[in-house]
């Protein structure tokens, strides 16, 4: 069959406009990408074929903007929209608009849109369809005291929702009686503000439910297939943090009886295209209907990840008038998948969104030791990109597979790990810290993982003696690395050719400027790279040593105990250090110059750190004593004051005061007289 359209305009920004072009693109479709002034340079727009300008950064009058949309489709020749997620995914009369402009859209009908729009209704239609639902209220006489009443039928703790909302909005759990009233009054204020609509329903809450959702899939033939289950049960705030399919602990009956619901609720309302039908499923195998997404979902990876199968390509076959790739009897499971959302927020601020330009954006597979095949990176974003405070701050979506669960949630932490960014806060390490919990790869899984473990998650970092030694190893072979000097003698790591060497190096948690500096002195006698160090962290002497594999990854061993990780030394002097369970960042600073003890003086002062230059505190040609402050440097906010490696003549300086220095760079010249320690 010809294809229906041979352009694709999609209605969308950030990771899935990308995702869906890339399909397109493999389908020898043109695509059409539309922008908002804040994303005049964004990925989506690189990758498109062409792009269209619809409006100012704000998405009510851009993204959201139903004329500028289609004006940009009918200005391109784009015969289909695909709206990705979110935006005008789920909007009726965007849906109506390009029927009437006689252009395609990549999804359901209006119709069912709007069946599944309104809660309450879609409830009651999912009530004769026969799927099962949760106990509650859902119709509309919205008296304050008649809800009360159901409230006390139902049977608290009771949950109250939007019946026109989403994503966490107008929702809210009510543990008792006395708390019902005001607990609606603020639900119904967050709905008027989010969808102008305050109307709500009430249902059983369930204590320790798990979100388990099935992709559906329907063609214009009438017929209709479930690919399978995703457990999306962490969550914060009601919105998905770790995905994964199949769901775990899953009977081959329980698993064909709420596909089989889920197709049910989709022929209910006429469905076409691809769409998500959200269940609860409680410890005893009870599920019940939650709601039906009219769209493709964040997480539709992991379902391709375990079936094989492309869902945006099957989306835009169907579009084209197409049957079903496949019927349900040649659908299969293979493998375990995981997908990390990734977010530019700060965790240990409530997850304050973060913004500024990504200095760099990378994922170091040859370093992690992995392969292409087993891991996946959606993203909007490429280094050299600003993360506005206009949109979603999602950057990515980390997806993996495995054989099976436990050795794809392996892969996801080395993964995790692997993650270069730099330049913007993200939730890298909040991820690792779910997925390394003990609850987590037991699969003990609820919509409540994250209250209910909240202490280990948010537990303070204590470091350890072989955390610092490893830091300082790391920080010196990143500095040298970063000199790129072939010579030895252009070194700033310390090594000397037969010498004794002494490094003193400062290390302090960023998170915790109250408290005091860890001190590392490092000892060696270094002939060659890669040879040990006695590292002297308080009371604790380790020996050690760094080697560098590919990429960012390196192998440090301490005391005969070699670990792998990733390491990169970012702005500011902070090191960061990455392997499969934890991300350990640490600010540090040379405290002295590089004492070589009877064999040589130092010549010349280098700057500890990424800093800049406060004052300084002596005159070129004046003479000083070993240990004289000779000038003072500002990093952090912290100010830092560097002393003469050995007795002799302040010669000239490179920078003055004012001037940005970067770490390693030569502060100023410096003839010795006499050998320092004699």
């Amino acid at each position: 069959m010809s294809p229906a359209f041979d352009t694709l305009l999609v209605a969308n920004r950030g990771e899935i406009a990308c995702r869906v072009m890339r399909t397109a693109r493999h389908m020898g479709l043109r695509t059409v990408a539309v922008y908002s002034d804040a994303d005049a340079d964004a990925r989506h727009v690189r990758e498109a074929d062409e792009a269209v300008r619809i409006g100012p950064a704000a998405a009510q009058s851009s993204y959201l903007d139903i004329h500028a949309v289609i004006a940009a489709a009918q200005r391109t020749g784009a015969g289909a929209v695909h709206p990705g997620y979110g935006f005008l995914s789920e909007n009726g009369d965007f849906v109506a608009a390009l029927a009437e402009a006689g252009i395609t859209f990549v999804g359901p009908p209006a119709s069912a849109i709007a069946a599944m729009g309104n809660k309450s209704a879609a409830k009651a239609r999912m009530h004769d369809a026969g799927v099962p639902l949760v106990p509650g209220y859902h119709d509309a006489d919205q008296n304050d005291a008649l809800l009360e009443r159901e409230a006390e039928r139902i049977g608290y703790p009771v949950l109250l929702k939007a019946s026109a909302g989403g994503g966490g909005k107008g929702m809210r759990v009510v543990e008792s009686a006395e708390d019902f009233q005001a607990a609606l009054d603020g639900c119904r204020r967050e709905s008027r503000a989010a969808f102008g609509d305050d109307r709500m329903l009430i249902e059983k809450y369930l204590t320790q439910p798990r979100h388990v959702e099935v992709q559906v899939f329907c063609d214009t033939q009438g017929q209709g297939v479930y690919l399978f289950e995703r457990d999306c049960s962490v969550q914060r705030r009601h919105q998905k943090v770790l995905e994964e399919a199949p769901a775990p602990g899953m009977t081959d009956s329980l698993r064909r009886e709420m596909g089989e619901a889920a197709v049910r609720a989709a022929r209910e309302i006429g469905y076409v295209g691809a769409g998500t039908v959200e269940f609860l499923l409680d410890a005893d195998g009870s599920f019940y209907f939650m709601e039906m997404n009219t769209r493709l979902q964040v997480e539709h990876p992991v379902t391709e990840m375990i079936t094989g199968q492309d869902l945006v390509e099957w989306q835009l076959l169907v579009a084209m008038g197409e049957p079903l790739p496949l019927a349900q009897q040649d659908l299969n499971i293979s493998g375990h998948s995981f997908e990390a959302r990734l977010y530019a927020e700060d965790p240990a601020q409530d997850f304050l969104p973060a913004t500024g330009t990504l200095h760099r954006f990378a994922l170091d597979l040859d370093g992690a030791g992995l392969a292409t095949t087993q891991v996946r990176l959606d993203s909007g974003v490429a280094s050299g990109d600003r993360v506005s405070m206009h949109y979603d701050p999602m950057l990515a979506k980390l997806i993996v597979h495995g054989d099976e669960r436990q050795q794809a949630l392996a892969t996801l932490n080395r993964a995790l790990a692997a993650l270069d960014i730099q330049g913007v806060t993200t939730n890298r390490d909040f991820l690792q810290r779910l997925a390394t919990h003990p609850a987590f790869a037991a699969a003990e899984l609820d919509t409540r993982f994250i209250e209910h473990h909240h202490a280990d998650l948010f537990a303070p970092r204590h470091y350890t003696a072989e955390d610092y030694a490893t830091a300082a190893l790391v920080s010196l072979h990143q500095l040298g690395r970063e000199q790129q000097s072939h010579s030895p003698w252009d070194r700033h790591d310390g090594f000397r050719l037969n010498s004794d060497n002494t490094i003193r190096i400062a290390l302090s948690d960023p998170t915790r400027r109250d408290d005091d500096d860890a001190l590392v002195t490092m000892e060696g006698r270094q002939s060659a790279p890669g040879e040990a160090w006695q590292l002297h962290v308080g009371d604790t002497t380790l020996a050690g040593s760094l080697h560098p594999i590919e990429g960012d990854a390196v192998a440090v061993t301490l005391d005969g105990h070699r670990r792998r990780l990733q390491a990169r030394l970012v702005d500011g002097g902070e090191i960061v250090m990455v392997d499969p369970r934890r991300e350990t960042r640490l600010f540090w600073r040379r405290l002295d110059a590089i004492d070589h003890g009877r064999q040589e003086a130092e010549s010349t002062l280098t700057a500890p750190m990424h800093g800049t230059v406060v004052t300084l505190l002596v005159a070129p040609g004046e003479r000083v004593e070993k240990g004289m402050a000779l000038m003072v440097m500002e990093a952090m906010k912290m100010e830092h004051t560097l002393t003469a490696p050995a007795d002799g003549q302040v010669e000239s300086f490179h920078f003055q005061a004012g001037d940005t220095v970067g770490q390693g760079d030569v502060l100023l010249e410096f003839a010795a007289v006499g050998n320092s320690g004699e």
